[in-house]
């Protein structure tokens, strides 16, 4: 990887663009980055490492930290581009951090997001193509080729001599964890971690499989209750070596135990069975014969009961005979009382119909009264010309006046409809010219609308204009006192500051103690430290200073700000006040007031308020006109059908006229002496129907007077033919049907009872059984319930000892399945709980307690030191040689030990006991050796640029030309080497220098090249 150029604008300390050319530095191979303390050295790296990976080292990249400069005016943004070639691939990255910038549109800041470019040189084309956008994109992409991570990168690139010096004074556990973030040996911490989870998750299967046998163990103690076995329960804790096997042989005696109190209950069960159905059988035998006497000493009382209802029944089998031959003359009964019934209903029809008849015909025969009736309906016959000429009069009389109402309506509508259309061409016009006013009104509105919408707005906004010209006078006094208030500010810093420079010296020899090196020129003797000064001020009077210049400057700003942005709310204002309705220049002068606006809208909204009322009139407008044209249609139509029927109206009445001249000489023949030709036909009606009545009445009763005379002929005859002397005797015989069936029912019920008496007491067992003597069945009752309850007991005692057999076997083939299952389980947890404890350095097999981790970080940092070896032996003229130990130092543990091999004494000794400067070149070979192994590491990416941070103050003259050797070695292959340092021997030895100055107004870099670069 070799840098090409770096742009830095508004980060850190440079408030302007800087460009760091590292072609040209690269140019001399070793190349010196020096100036000020707080000049910004750092940050030119902090820059090359936010380029690559979006953060800077260490703390500058904590929380609440701010990557923009101070002395950056508003308006610049933060910005590093770096171009770079890595994988034979030329890039350019742009990065720009989340920052503040003034918003656009009212006043304050608003934060913008970070963005960031990748873009790729095509040589081909001699053009830059855009790569991508998307800072997850790029960072893939930049980790990918570079092969580090940021850490790795600070590490390696930028080489910072007072960590490793740090490294080689620190224990074991410090070491860990700085290698452990070079070499990212996460990967086997998590297989430390993962063994150490199996080994939890092993062990609490392990346990929950003991807790499950501990809880089977216990089910089957309940389960034995009442054996041997349960007085004596297994006893054990999860995890207790032994368990499963106790558990096991606990079950197998109990499962015996169980078996044998089965067969017991078995054999006590049978006996009881064969004792109940003993006393079972005695109780059935005991209920039968006094079953048996009951039954014969019944039949006895049923028999005496039957022979004292014997003559009842006689009596009702006498009634059943006679009511059976009477049987025989019911029918002629019947129909003797039906004709008598018709006789008496005929006479008296015959006497109501000869009330109505003239005296004269009252006793007179059915031929004679049906002879008059057929004289009667002739002359009604005759009568019914003249009643359909009198119907047709009267509908004639009806129709007539109905013309004549029908007359009277059509005059009514033609004189209304004569009087509507002489109006109707003066109403016409009006409505025609309503609608067309209202329409104009509409366009006219519509006109006035557009124009009033406008005349709004730049009312608004010449109020706007005013208010922001007043807040303007307001922000220009404001932002005078804010000038002059921060450069008073300013200037009392700048003095300040000033004192405490010219007394620096002292204030830094106040911290000089005898044997430590200085931090300016490294030297551990201190033979005449400055003094302070009456005028001297220390660093809280300086940053107190700074910090009110800072607030007074930011004060000023944020005036300025303020002012920018009212003063472009102002120009908004003005130039939406000048611009009018159709775009083009007011009507009311170049800058017209807030009055004139006003009265303007004013008028405007007036004349649009006028112009909308009456345009809202159109419809109504409208719909009269199509209502009165409808109208005058309608109304012509009327007129016309009103004209029309007053024609057919006249030829109809005419028609009607000479048609009742002739009803009338119709008429006067049917009446003849009655009011009406109706009349006469209803008197004759009336006549008729009597006549028709009585004539049927005389034959009915004729006709029933032989009816009767022959149903008292058929009874007697009956009666005799029966066995009776007369009628009367056989209907006094004759019962009902319901008497008859109660007759037949008490004989019925005696027979039967006699029948059932006579064959209980023929039956063999029931007469043996009345000579025998009274049956006891409650002494056999009581004797069976006994022999039951003891049944139920024993086939209790059965159940129980058959469900504790099974119980118990069950649980016991579950204790099997269960140690089965664990067998697996705990072989796992055995095997993985020795691989934790190996790994994780607490097993006595791990003799020297090293954990994974450990063991490949002290691989890599042997690997480490004897790449460092190399380069400390040419830097202290083969005097040093590092070498890894993995010994235990007390009660810690082993595998990251660092130990320095002295040449001259043959002695081997810890890093920690070596001097500040052989500190300085060992830290210096350390950090050059890791580099070498982290690069390796990474895929073997090439580093052509490295940078290397302070220490050299703390060498002698030849030291730092060994060392200075060293690095110009590293240049071979074109390697180029960046030295950070303020030790001014090295300005003089370097010709290629990077001078980073510091300024009020920020920093700035300089490139020196050659004598120029010596020379000054």
């Amino acid at each position: 990887m070799r840098l090409h150029r770096l742009e830095i604008t508004a980060f850190g300390p440079f408030g302007t663009a800087q460009t760091v050319d590292f072609d040209t530095l690269s140019a001399a191979g070793l190349f010196l980055l020096h100036g000020p303390t707080g000049a910004g050295k750092t940050s030119v790296l902090d820059a090359v490492c936010f380029a690559l990976y979006g953060s800077v080292p260490g703390v500058r990249q904590s929380p609440g930290a701010s990557l923009r400069s101070d002395h950056a005016p508003v308006g610049t943004y933060t910005e590093v581009l770096l171009e770079l070639t890595v994988g034979e691939r030329r890039l350019e990255i742009t990065r720009r951090p989340a920052q503040q910038r003034p918003k656009k549109r009212g006043g304050g800041f608003t934060t913008e997001k970070a963005q960031t470019w990748l873009r790729e040189y095509d040589p081909a084309t001699g053009e830059w193509a855009g790569l991508s956008r998307s800072h997850q994109e790029i960072g893939e992409e930049i980790t990918q080729l570079v092969g580090m991570s940021r850490e790795q990168f600070c590490q390696v690139v930028l080489l910072p001599q007072g960590d490793f010096a740090k490294f080689l004074r620190a224990d074991a556990e410090a070491r860990g964890k700085l290698l452990g973030r070079l070499f990212d040996t996460r990967r086997f911490a998590a297989v430390e971690e993962r063994l150490a989870d199996l080994r939890r998750a092993a062990e609490q299967q392990v346990r929950e499989g003991d807790e499950r046998l501990l809880t089977l163990a216990h089910r089957m103690t309940q389960a034995a209750g009442g054996l041997d076995a349960a007085r004596a329960p297994v006893e054990g804790r999860p995890g207790d070596p032994g368990l499963a096997e106790s558990v096991l042989t606990w079950a197998a005696v109990a499962r015996t135990e169980a078996r044998e109190a089965l067969d017991i209950a078995g054999v006590r069960f049978t006996a009881a069975e064969r004792g109940q159905a003993a006393a079972r059988a005695a109780l059935d035998a005991e209920k039968e014969l006094a079953d048996r006497q009951a039954r014969h000493a019944d039949a006895l009382r049923r028999r005496e009961q039957l022979t004292a209802r014997a003559p009842e029944r006689d009596r009702h089998q006498a009634a059943l005979d006679r009511s059976l031959k009477a049987e025989r003359v019911a029918p002629a009964l019947g129909l003797r009382k039906d004709a008598e019934r018709e006789h008496a209903t005929a006479q008296a029809a015959r006497e109501r119909s000869r009330a109505h008849l003239p005296p004269d015909l009252a006793d007179q025969g059915a031929e004679h009264l049906s002879a008059l009736e057929h004289r009667l309906r002739g002359e009604l016959g005759g009568l019914g010309s003249a009643r359909r000429a009198e119907q047709r009069a009267a509908a004639l009389a009806e129709e007539r006046a109905a013309l004549a109402r029908e007359a009277r309506a059509d005059e009514d509508a033609l004189q209304d409809a004569a009087g509507w259309l002489a109006d109707w061409e003066p109403r016409r016009t009006a409505l025609a010219e309503r609608v067309e006013a209202a329409t104009d009104a509409a366009a006219r509105a519509e006109h006035l609308a557009g124009r009033l919408e406008p005349a709004r707005r730049r009312l608004a906004a010449a109020r706007r204009r005013d208010a922001l010209e007043r807040d303007t006078a307001a922000a220009e006094a404001r932002l005078t006192d804010a000038r002059e208030h921060r450069n008073t500010a300013h200037e009392a810093w700048l003095d300040v500051k000033s004192r405490r420079l010219r007394g620096i010296a002292a204030e830094l020899a106040a911290t000089l103690t005898d044997g430590d090196a200085c931090q300016v020129c490294g030297s551990t003797a201190h033979p005449a430290p400055a003094r302070t000064t009456a005028d001297h001020v220390d660093r809280a009077t300086e940053d107190a200073a700074y910090a009110a210049y800072t607030r007074a400057d930011e004060s000023r700003t944020a005036v300025e700000r303020e002012l920018a942005v009212t003063r472009e709310a102002w120009s908004t204002a003005r130039a939406d006040v000048l611009s009018a309705a159709d775009g083009t220049a007011s009507t009311l002068g170049t800058d017209p007031t807030v009055d004139e606006l006003a009265r303007e809208v004013e008028e405007l909204a007036r004349l649009h308020g006028e112009a909308h009322a009456l345009a809202g009139q159109t419809h109504h407008a409208r719909e009269a006109l199509a209502r009165a044209e409808r109208e005058y249609e309608e109304r012509v139509g009327a007129q016309r059908e009103a004209e029309r029927r007053v024609a057919a109206r006249t030829s109809r009445r005419e028609a009607l006229d000479g048609e009742q001249a002739t009803l009338d000489e119709e008429l006067v023949r049917g009446r003849g002496a009655f009011a009406s030709v109706a009349e006469h036909a209803t008197r004759l009606e009336r006549q008729i129907a009597v006549l028709v009545e009585a004539a049927a009445t005389v034959r009915s009763a004729e006709l029933a007077a032989q009816r009767l005379k022959e149903a008292d002929d058929r009874l007697a005859d009956a009666a005799y033919r029966a066995g009776f002397t007369t009628p009367a005797e056989a209907r006094d015989a004759l019962v009902g049907e319901a008497e008859r069936r109660a007759l037949q029912q008490h004989i019925d019920v005696w027979q039967a009872e006699a029948a059932a008496v006579a064959d209980r007491l023929a039956e063999p067992g029931t007469a043996a059984a009345a000579t025998l003597p009274p049956a006891d069945p409650e002494a056999a009752a009581a004797a069976h319930t006994a022999a039951d309850r003891g049944l139920r007991q024993a086939a209790s005692d059965l159940a129980a000892a058959r469900e504790r057999e099974t119980g118990l076997t069950g649980l016991s083939r579950q204790a099997g399945t269960e140690v089965r299952r664990l067998g697996p389980l705990r072989e796992e947890y055995d095997r993985v709980a020795r691989l934790a404890a190996l790994t994780a350095g607490t097993s006595a097999e791990n003799e020297r307690r090293m954990r994974l981790e450990s063991y490949v970080l002290a691989a890599r940092l042997e690997q480490v030191a004897a790449a460092a070896t190399a380069r400390l032996q040419r830097m202290s003229s083969g005097r040093y040689t590092l070498v890894h130990s993995d010994a235990r130092s007390g009660g810690k543990r082993a595998g990251l030990g660092l130990h320095v091999v002295d040449a001259w004494t043959g002695n081997e000794r810890d890093t920690a006991t070596l001097s500040g400067g052989e500190t300085f070149f060992a830290s210096l070979a350390l950090a050059l050796g890791l580099a070498d192994v982290v690069t390796d590491e990474a895929g073997g990416v090439r580093l052509d640029t490295l940078f290397i941070d302070e220490g050299f103050g703390s060498l002698d003259e030849q030291t730092l030309d060994e060392v200075l050797d060293v690095l110009d070695s590293l240049r071979e292959r074109d390697r180029s080497v960046g030295i950070v340092s303020h030790v001014g021997d090295l300005r003089r030895r370097i010709p290629a220098q990077l001078e980073v100055v510091k300024a009020r107004h920020g920093s700035a870099v300089r490139l020196r090249t050659g004598g120029d670069a010596l020379s000054g």
